[in-house]
């Protein structure tokens, strides 16, 4: 299995031949290269991690595809096929198995309402928990996709999520809002923590793939 890491909180992932998209949004360059694409998830409605227009660009080539979803989702894109997901679900699409872990967005501010996220392992090996620092329990993760910046998030809440997960490898994710000194400086404290716990941190950018 193929990652290939998109601008900010987009992923997609390719197995024989089959495309999956995670949280293609408003900060991603818009999306060309989608046919054989199976399924898409969405961890949660806000703008940076989905768009109709990048929906509308999957869609025109692959009018089939399954898109996952929580439930604010299905609710914020009406009129679009999703699929509700929620914590605990499990589903195969294609050549992907996909479990669902947690129910809430981290928060920002108490003055901003709580909305749905899902996170998403994929093949028992990448685990991307959307806008949260969910931990998938009993879950061995082999990659994770690691938040490097967001209103939500400070540093020291990261490693400790790195640490807590300990996974073999890792490599940084949403991280539009940084810039380029800020990516560096949150690199070097993702990289500590996944060592820490023995793995391997791969400091990839926009294009960048990495073998799973």
């Amino acid at each position: 299995m193929k990652l290939t890491k998109l601008e900010h909180a987009a992923l997609v992932l390719e197995r024989s031949g089959t495309k999956l998209y995670i949280d293609p949004g408003s900060f991603t360059t818009a999306l060309t290269e989608t046919a054989n694409t199976a399924a898409v998830v969405i961890t949660h409605e806000h703008a940076d991690h989905w768009t109709p227009e990048q929906l509308d660009r999957i869609l025109e080539m692959n009018p089939d595809v399954v898109i996952f979803a929580p439930a604010g989702v299905a609710t914020a894109a009406a009129g679009y096929p999703i699929t509700v997901v929620a914590d605990g679900d499990t589903t195969e699409v294609g050549p992907f198995t996909l479990r669902f872990f947690g129910a809430t967005h981290a928060v920002i501010h108490s003055s901003i309402p709580v909305i749905d996220n899902v996170g998403v392992l994929v093949n028992d090996e990448l685990y991307y928990a959307g806008d949260s620092f969910t931990i998938p329990a009993g879950v061995d993760v082999g990659t994770l996709a690691v938040p490097a910046g967001a209103p939500w998030l400070k540093i020291s809440e990261v490693m400790d999520y790195v640490m807590a997960v300990s996974p073999r490898q890792s490599f940084p994710t949403h991280e539009m809002v940084l810039s380029r000194t800020g990516k560096e400086m949150s690199n070097v404290r993702i990289k500590f923590a996944t060592e820490h716990g023995g793995g391997t941190f791969f400091a990839l950018e926009p294009g960048d793939t990495l073998d799973l």
